[in-house]
Formats: C-alpha cells, sequence, structure tokens
C-alpha cells in the first residue's frame, strides 16, 4: 500500500496519508487508485465527519505524478487520459471537509490535492512551486485549480516560473493558499484540531456548507478543465523531450 488511512471513532477524523517518501510522495497509478477508491470508501463511512490529508517524512507533501510512471495514451487529441483526474475528494463526489496538513515540498500534481482540499495548513518548511513549464508541460489543470485559490498574478507567475522560484509557506499564508502557519513539524496536529472541531458539528449542516462552498467553483472549473486537455496536448512536448530537459536541468531555485 502506498496510501495510509487512520480513523478515530471518538473524534470522527480520518487521516489519509500519501505513503511514499522514497519517492517524495509521488503519485504513481497505484496510488492514484488507491485516492480514488478512498475518497469513494470515506462516503459512505458515517463514523468519519472530516478528513486531514497528509504526506509521510519530513521532505515533501506530494510532489505530483512520480516520473516513472508510464500512462498509456490513445491515438487522439480529444482522448486524452490524465492519471491525476480522480485523485481529489470533490472530483470522487466525497463533501465531508477535507483539510490539507502541508510539510516540505507541494508541487505540480499536489495542487489536484490541495485544489480540493477545503483549507490549507502548513508548517514553515512548506514550498510550494509548479515545474511543468521548465520541462516542456502545460500547467492546465493546476493552474485552473490555483486561480480560483491565489490571486490571478500569484497563480500566473507560480505556473509561468517553474523550477526557478518556489513560495515559501510565509508567503502561500500572505497570498491565502494556506490558512495557518504552524511551529515546525506541527501542521498535521494543527490540522487534525480544526477537523476534530469541524467533526463535531452537525454533520448534515457541513456538509450542506462543504457543498455549497465548492458550487461558487466548480462553474469556472468545469470551465477551465474543458479547455485543459486539449492544451495539454497541443502544447506539451513529446515525451523523450521532456525527460531530456528534467535530466538537463539543475536545483538552482529562489524562494520568495
Amino acid at each position: 500500500m502506498s496510501l495510509g488511512l487512520t480513523t478515530d471513532k471518538d473524534t470522527g477524523v480520518a487521516v489519509v496519508t500519501l505513503d511514499r517518501p522514497d519517492r517524495l510522495n509521488a503519485i504513481d497509478l497505484t496510488t492514484a487508485g488507491e485516492l480514488h477508491d478512498t475518497w469513494r470508501e470515506l462516503r459512505f463511512d458515517d463514523s468519519v465527519r472530516a478528513v486531514v490529508l497528509t504526506g509521510a517524512g519530513e521532505r515533501a507533501f506530494c510532489t505530483g505524478i512520480d516520473r516513472d510512471t508510464v500512462v498509456p495514451q490513445p491515438n487522439s487529441p480529444y482522448m486524452a487520459d490524465d492519471p491525476l483526474s480522480r485523485i481529489g475528494p470533490k472530483s470522487n463526489d466525497l463533501w465531508k471537509p477535507v483539510i490539507s496538513a502541508v510539510q516540505g515540498i507541494a508541487c505540480g500534481g499536489a495542487f489536484y490535492l490541495l485544489g480540493e482540499s477545503d483549507f490549507l495548513v502548513a508548517d514553515p518548511t512548506a514550498t510550494f512551486f509548479d515545474p511543468h513549464t521548465t520541462y516542456g508541460m502545460v500547467s492546465a489543470y493546476e493552474s485552473v485549480l490555483m486561480t480560483q485559490r491565489i490571486p490571478y498574478g500569484e497563480a500566473a507567475r507560480m505556473a509561468l516560473m517553474g523550477t526557478a522560484e518556489r513560495i515559501s509557506a510565509q508567503r502561500a499564508y500572505d497570498v491565502g493558499l494556506v490558512s495557518e502557519l504552524t511551529e515546525p513539524g506541527g501542521a498535521l496536529v494543527a490540522a487534525t484540531a480544526c477537523a476534530t472541531v469541524i467533526a463535531g458539528y452537525p454533520t448534515e449542516a457541513v456538509q450542506g456548507t462543504v457543498r455549497a462552498l465548492w458550487a461558487g467553483r466548480e462553474g469556472e472549473v468545469g470551465r477551465g478543465y474543458a479547455q485543459a486537455q486539449h492544451l495539454v496536448s497541443l502544447g506539451n512536448l513529446p515525451d523523450e523531450r521532456q525527460a531530456e530537459l528534467f535530466k538537463a536541468r539543475g536545483q538552482t531555485f529562489r524562494l520568495r
């Protein structure tokens, strides 16, 4: 298993943990399937009333799709398969509150998860960036979600600067991506404390509020997603050229 799930029947809080620390919690096809199954499972578990999502280890929350993952594609620009399209809670029709606890790196495909979380808690080690353009890929789905979470200019800068710049936990807090900064190592505890409070409220009121909050965003997300697949098909470099760029780039970056 590359995903952990623990539930506390007393508090009504479940903790979902991306558990591939040796791969910086990057998502392969197995992990993507486990996330999909977990969100669907939690829909039917009435003892769980709030969820915390986090990553194992100290180095990363999630670094997006695992670069070694091979995703077979139909020979048509109209039928591109995105392995991360069903990894988020909202994409799986889960209307229980989900709070992400971020420690370390969160980048690229991690925004599928962060974009569908209800709010984020982070410790000072958290950094956020979107590497797509650096490696000849279109940041489409990630950018659609981020423009719903932070000011357009911040989303545009993150998407366009690629690996040259990372957003610090403090900057993420300042622009509203993160709702709380904790002491070092304190993100999971703080997120769980918030989830425990929320889980103690009447279930129907909480879930209705989550649904209402997402309703205010899903129209824009849906319109963006309708174009995203075609933009990726048109704009992505061939896989072999992406791999060349990936190998050629150093790790120097500016922290903002």
